[in-house]
């Protein structure tokens, strides 16, 4: 049954990929492994370890692909463009140009940049506490005490005070804002995520060590950071950025 299962979302459209059948059956292994304890279901935990090892085999369920799709120069000055016309416009409008390029210099995700406050800013020590970040094994995230590199300052003095949230601003409108602002000028396969990559990306070619990237990434892991050691270019990709 559990393979079956895993089958059929294999082929439902809008799943398909490895990584997220193996999602789904990551949730459905929890309610195996705790359900006899708390509610006293009558589940076989091995039944669900033997299906997952076959699954996986077969390739229908897997961890994700590592992306290594890093934004361009010239498509980051597309989208600031685009974004800080539309502000223009309208004032009412997400300032996507100033989420982008923070986004960008302080590594953080969607989420928790909609998430920072004024209060836990502190701009004499150029740090940031960013609530419930992401972290494997922590259900709900922990508070963390971030490094914001140089642009993020001036990027956040910008904001214009009056809310608790520097940046005031739905995480899921944000993400799809840049989408939509990906697919107006024709730019392919950017995610709002990548942006992340881009960041740490940019530090480690900064000559940052694996330390110091964890100080402004949050990642409490360097395995997770290892990647980055292996840059190709060096010096700061943003120098004279306008």
């Amino acid at each position: 049954n559990i393979v079956a299962f895993a089958r059929e979302l294999h082929l439902r459209p809008g799943v398909g990929s490895a990584a997220t059948v193996m999602n789904y059956l990551s949730h459905l292994s929890a309610v195996f492994t705790h359900g006899p304890a708390l509610w006293g279901f009558q589940l076989d935990r091995q039944a669900m370890e033997d299906a997952i090892i076959s699954i996986k085999h077969a390739g229908i369920a897997g961890r994700s692909e590592e992306r290594e799709r890093r934004p361009t120069l010239e498509e980051l000055d597309k989208l600031m463009e685009h974004f800080s016309r539309a502000s223009e416009h309208d004032a009412r409008c997400i300032p996507m140009h100033r989420i982008v390029a923070f986004a960008i210099f302080s590594t953080r995700r969607q989420a928790e940049i909609c998430r920072i406050t004024w209060a836990e800013y502190d701009p004499d020590a150029k740090r940031v506490m960013v609530r419930k970040m992401k972290n494997p094994g922590d259900k709900g995230g922990r508070d963390t005490v971030v490094e914001l590199p140089t642009p993020c300052g001036a990027i956040i003095e910008s904001m214009p005070r009056g809310k608790d949230q520097i940046f005031p601003y739905n995480s899921d409108t944000v993400s799809r804002r840049f989408t939509d602002g990906c697919k107006l000028l024709g730019i392919e396969d950017l995610h709002f995520h990548d942006l992340r990559h881009e960041g740490t990306s940019q530090l480690a070619e900064m000559g940052r060590t694996l330390p110091q990237l964890a100080a402004v990434t949050g990642h409490r892991s360097f395995k997770s950071l290892d990647r980055y050691t292996h840059v190709r270019q060096v010096g700061d990709k943003y120098e004279g950025w306008k």
